[in-house]
């Protein structure tokens, strides 16, 4: 039986040659880059060169596991698992999507760039294991998801055309009147209002409201334009938005 086992046993699986090793670090820069580059247009906190370097990172990872315990691999008393490193990516990527992920009032942002980041760290693995066609057709489909479902999203989901918005506003003035009419200008739905007089120390903001909203955006509007007409307003002397969910 020992015979048969030694017979069968390889060690060159436990070897990659320099040009291998390259291509598939070189993949793995490329695929983790275009799904960087979606984040890197849309203003994402996690962009470019981020993707690249988890996509990276977790190729180099894989590839260690994999290949740098070879003088190893003929000792009988040790067991090589290419999986054990490579597992502990997955769960340790958590921590760095954790610090994309952000909460304004109601709305969530991060959560879709924190995935990208867990997705890009097994393309990542997945293009170090040399699973070229897996790793292109998951990137492929990532690409995908990013640019075109998520404009699909933005115009038939209800959820991600809500929005909250905090204002400081002159409590003598009719700035809350002229902010309501400058949102039913651009067609903006108020879902909610609600209107505090600011509690503060200082004497010249002492007649100050704080007004929290909770607007409905048409299909077809820049969330970014409201905001600038708004704050134009006078009377107007802080706005806070809650961010994109994206």
């Amino acid at each position: 039986m020992a015979t048969s086992v030694a017979q069968v046993y390889d060690p060159s699986i436990w070897h990659i040659s320099y040009w291998e090793l390259t291509l598939r670090l070189v993949l793995a820069l490329a695929l983790g880059g275009l799904i960087g580059l979606e984040r890197e247009l849309g203003g994402h906190s996690a962009g470019f060169r981020t993707h690249i370097l988890v996509c990276l990172g977790s190729a180099a990872i894989v590839l260690l596991s994999m290949y740098g315990f070879a003088e190893f691999s003929s000792d009988p008393n040790v067991r090589l698992d290419p999986a054990r490193l490579a597992a502990q990516v997955i769960s340790g990527i958590g921590f760095l999507g954790a610090g994309t992920i952000l909460r304004t009032g109601i709305t969530v942002s991060g959560l879709t760039t924190a995935a990208s980041l867990w997705v890009v760290a097994a393309i990542g693995l997945t293009a170090g294991a040399g699973f070229y066609y897996g790793a292109a057709v998951l990137t492929f489909l990532v690409v995908v998801s990013l640019f075109v479902l998520n404009k699909l999203e933005r115009k038939f989901s209800v959820t991600k055309r809500k929005r909250d918005l905090v204002l400081r506003v002159n409590k003598d003035s009719s700035s809350l009147s002229k902010v309501v009419t400058e949102l039913h200008r651009f067609g903006i739905g108020i879902n909610k209002i609600i209107v505090e007089n600011e509690e503060t120390e200082v004497t010249e903001r002492a007649e100050m409201l704080i007004v929290r909203l909770q607007l409905k955006l048409g299909p077809s509007k820049r969330f970014e334009d409201v905001i600038v007409s708004l704050a134009a307003i006078e009377g107007v002397f802080g706005l806070e938005a809650g961010v994109d969910s994206l």
